[in-house]
């Protein structure tokens, strides 16, 4: 089997759990981990395909993702801590909180 394949079909897994983890769990925290092992998956691709084609761009951009996902989980788990911090819960039901 190809490994490009294989770095493909393992991209897709790790994308398949983390869209199910964000559709299924009703934890904040958890959902949050959910997208970063997406935003991982899609970075396993980028990785593999720019070694494939012998290039840095794929490298530089999936770098570039996981500077936008770090920032994107600190402003996510502070959205969750205050929202646990009122209601005394972080499940995404009760998240109703901010159509106000």
């Amino acid at each position: 089997m190809n490994l490009l394949l294989f770095y493909v079909i393992v991209a897709f897994a790790l994308f398949a759990i983390g869209g199910a983890t964000v559709l299924t769990r009703r934890n904040g925290v958890i959902a949050l981990l959910g997208v970063e092992v997406m935003l991982n998956a899609c970075n396993l691709v980028f990785v593999a395909f720019s070694r494939m084609w012998g290039n840095l761009e794929g490298q530089v951009f999936a770098f570039f993702v996981m500077v936008v996902a770090a920032a994107e989980v600190v402003v996510g788990l502070a959205i969750v801590v205050s929202i646990f911090r009122t209601r005394g819960s972080a499940s995404l039901d009760s998240m109703n909180l901010m159509k106000h």
